[in-house]
């Protein structure tokens, strides 16, 4: 996944990963980190794999790395974490690896991603974020906001 690794390595991405790192130190509720990317990735993949979709698995993983990646500045600046991300990853795909067409689909995931309501493939990533955390397992389970029908009380397959 040569594609990704530019993503990972670029000098945004590291700036922007190390902000949300450290704006998260002593945060009780799910982190935003390698951990969730990779979990986002790997269940909207297997949702790609299983809806016979015709998209590359770089492309999925290069969005689930890059969807929360404006959280950092959400914490310090303020800006929605969708739409700082989004203009985090333009910069970093700008000279990327990645085809136009396949820079679009990424943006477009990165920006509906908390919609429930979008297109197919968005759909499809949104229940991959939400599906990615172990709520059953959460520390912090009792103080979580998401409501308890939100919650992954169990796993799904």
């Amino acid at each position: 996944m040569e594609r990704l690794s530019y993503i990972i390595n670029h000098p945004e991405y590291q700036k922007a990963y190390r902000q949300i790192q450290d704006s998260e130190k002593g945060r009780i509720f799910c982190p935003h980190n390698t951990e969730h990317f990779l979990a986002v990735s790997r269940i909207a993949y297997i949702f790609v794999l299983e809806q016979h979709l015709d998209i590359p698995k770089d492309v999925i993983y290069a969005a689930g790395f890059l969807h929360d990646i404006g959280r950092g500045k959400q914490y310090t600046e303020g800006t929605p974490h969708v739409k700082a991300g989004v203009l985090i990853a333009s910069d970093i795909l700008f000279d990327s690896p990645y085809e136009p067409e396949e820079r679009k689909t990424i943006l477009s995931l990165l920006e509906s991603h908390r919609r429930p309501d979008s297109d197919r493939l968005s759909c499809l990533f949104y229940r991959a974020d939400k599906l990615s955390r172990d709520c059953m397992n959460c520390k912090a389970k009792k103080e979580c906001y998401w409501p308890e029908e939100k919650k992954n009380n169990g796993y799904r397959y």
